[in-house]
């Protein structure tokens, strides 16, 4: 198992994916009347609506992987996407507000669950 932290996108995550079974992406999302620290459990397939850009520099995680399978890069089958409801996504700061860390916090918990469950870590762990 690897965690990594990135700050990229589009064609570029696809490197990152190489040779894994499953991954797990979380980012930050703003939805139409969505609530601060909301979490979303989604797959690629739920962005599908959105698979078209204006050019090549600003591809998308739907675009990108549909690339890749098309290509036959080695990708994982298995990806869920862990999207958190911000208020803000043109601000950055090391700094959440109290809504997306409590969601952040959330979101670790669901993840854990969600590996212990898939059998990559142990669910004795501690004991």
């Amino acid at each position: 198992m690897t965690v990594t932290e990135e700050s990229i996108s589009g064609l570029n995550l696809l490197e990152l994916l190489f040779d894994y079974d499953k991954a797990i992406i979380v980012d930050a999302i703003q939805t139409a009347g969505g609530i601060a620290g909301h979490i979303y459990r989604l797959r690629p397939d739920s962005f599908n609506f959105s698979m078209h850009s204006c050019s090549p520099h600003d591809v998308n995680l739907a675009t990108a992987l549909e690339f890749g399978r098309k290509l036959n890069l080695p990708i994982p089958q298995d990806i869920i996407i862990y999207a958190i409801e911000v208020v803000d996504v043109q601000t950055f700061s090391e700094i959440c507000t109290t809504e997306v860390q409590q969601g952040i916090n959330q979101c670790v918990n669901m993840i854990v669950h969600e590996l212990q469950n898939s059998g990559y870590i142990r669910n004795d762990l501690g004991k």
